[in-house]
């Protein structure tokens, strides 16, 4: 009789995700994803075709218009800074002690000689505002059972003409994303490996970003720790802290 109960009790559900479109399944992936304020110790390795090098980090983020990083090491990049606020962005080069902004086609850069492009450290909106969602399909992917949710830009303004995912159906994240051009070619690739619950939500901890242009293995994204919807300084996202 228990059991029965808790089937009745749970039916309402199942109808619920069979029932699910595409726009709650990409509201929730971004309720995830999007934290009111963050910090976080992250590592990246680039795999490029020769060698592979890891820098480390300290990134904070308020909303999806605020955030400032700064690399703890190696010794050649400790030091430098970016800051996000709106759709500006600055560096700051401890080398010769000054700030640059990256506006225009340099936004097209690689971070660091990553597979990550300034570009997209920039997109950090919610999805449908940029994109028109449809439900293609469902698929197994590394043993979870995900939906195949494909985004088409609603305008020109962004960076990716297309996109493809695979989302977790118990943990609304994206497992694979596939980014293409207007003229259907694959321009990069994204691999969650590692996906941890954080506070209320589950949130992607080790990630392989790949530029699908560029010889090399791609880029592993970790993050060590992170905390979310904590009280930050107004003063982490302003232009002093460049070269505090």
């Amino acid at each position: 009789m228990k059991k029965l109960f808790s089937l009745i009790m749970l039916m309402p559900l199942l109808v619920c995700a069979q029932n699910i479109t595409a726009d709650e399944i990409v509201r929730a992936v971004d309720r995830n994803m999007i934290t009111r304020t963050s910090k976080a110790n992250v590592r990246m390795t680039v795999h490029s075709r020769r060698a592979s090098r890891t820098m480390e980090m300290i990134s904070y983020s308020q909303g999806n218009d605020e955030a400032f990083s700064e690399y703890l090491s190696p010794p050649r990049e400790k030091g430098t800074k970016m800051l996000k606020l709106g759709d500006d962005l600055w560096i700051y080069d401890p080398g010769t002690d000054r700030s640059i902004q990256i506006s225009g086609n340099m936004l097209k850069q690689s971070v660091m000689g990553s597979d990550l492009s300034y570009e997209d450290m920039m997109e950090e909106t919610h999805l449908l505002e940029n994109y028109q969602a449809e439900l293609k399909g469902e698929i197994k992917y590394d043993g979870r059972e995900c939906w195949i949710i494909e985004l088409k830009a609603k305008s020109s303004g962004v960076s990716y003409f297309k996109r493809k995912a695979y989302i977790d159906k118990e943990r609304y994240v994206a497992l694979y994303e596939e980014w293409y051009a207007k003229s259907g070619k694959l321009l990069k690739t994204i691999k969650a490996s590692e996906v941890k619950r954080v506070s209320n939500r589950w949130y992607p901890t080790k990630m392989v970003f790949k530029d699908e242009l560029k010889q090399g293995k791609g880029t592993e994204y970790i993050i060590d720790s992170i905390e979310i919807d904590l009280t930050l300084p107004a003063h982490i996202f302003s232009k002093a802290m460049l070269k505090k």
